[in-house]
């Protein structure tokens, strides 16, 4: 069985593709960073860039690891950092990257925060890494590659009603002109399944729906490095993913659902008729 095992992973090894490898470096390595500061939470300098939105010295040095790893092997490539922003390079590759997404459940040392890292080429999703330092789990996906929690496959749930499933949101913190849509989605969604959860991570709750921990997800106003490596993880692992119309503009919006294919229709369909039109896209 050793063998076997062993021979296994050489196998993975072999095959994954060589930028996803470096992506799962690099937030293994920024996680090291992140649960390093993790004893000593009351010593860091906190930054508020907006109502509730906190950045912190982790954040800050995590963003850097995860530049200083990626250059280390593609000097070429173009990279978005929450922290640190555009770096402007001219290249058809891009680097997505959410150092610590779960900031505020970070500081209060609730344990559910993330490393997030996307790349894509020419604008599409290609490759994905949500790291959870604190449970040292570790989703990868690559396009038409399927999609693994510490390389081992993964898929999302065959729930095939509202009735019964577990659904995953995010709450509006900072931005609060959306919010009576938001509660009416809430509301509806509340009387209509089984349960709704929210943890503060959309990083890990699209993993999640990835894995089948959750059935589906929902959330306004993010950003493409807090969604982007997660809805290449749901695609991958048979789920879909799309803004409230159901459309691809997701990245772009920050309007996010995703769910196994039986119950997307239904997400898209509860959330459109409790919204304005302006934000079904």
């Amino acid at each position: 069985m050793v063998n076997l095992a062993l021979s296994f992973t050489i196998w993975t090894l072999k095959v994954m593709h060589p930028i996803l490898n470096v992506a799962m470096i690099a937030a293994r390595e920024a996680g090291e960073v992140i649960m390093k500061y993790a004893q000593d939470i009351d010593r860091l300098e906190i930054t508020e860039k907006d109502r509730n939105n906190y950045v912190s010295q982790v954040d800050q040095l995590a963003e850097l690891t995860i530049i200083k790893t990626i250059k280390k092997y593609y000097p070429d490539h173009a990279i978005l950092g929450e922290e640190t922003g555009h770096n402007q390079v001219d290249s058809p590759i891009q680097w997505v990257i959410d150092p610590l997404d779960g900031t505020t459940n970070y500081l209060h040392q609730f344990p559910q925060f993330s490393v997030s890292i996307a790349v894509l080429e020419k604008g599409k999703l290609q490759h994905g890494v949500v790291f959870d330092p604190a449970r040292d789990e570790m989703f990868s996906a690559s396009k038409g590659q399927g999609a693994k929690l510490n390389n081992r496959r993964i898929r999302v749930t065959d729930q095939k009603s509202l009735k019964d499933a577990l659904l995953a949101t995010g709450f509006p913190y900072y931005q609060f002109d959306y919010i009576d849509d938001y509660l009416a989605t809430l509301k509806y969604f509340m009387t209509e399944t089984a349960g709704v959860r929210r943890a503060g991570s959309a990083a890990l709750d699209l993993a999640y729906v990835a894995c089948g921990r959750v059935d589906g997800y929902w959330e306004f106003n993010l950003k493409s490095w807090d969604i982007a490596a997660g809805i290449l993880l749901v695609q991958e692992a048979g789920g879909r993913s799309s803004d409230f119309a159901g459309g691809d503009n997701q990245l772009t919006s920050g309007n996010v659902l995703a769910a196994n294919p039986k119950l997307f229709k239904h997400l898209v369909q509860g959330v459109s008729k409790h919204i304005r039109s302006d934000l079904k896209r």
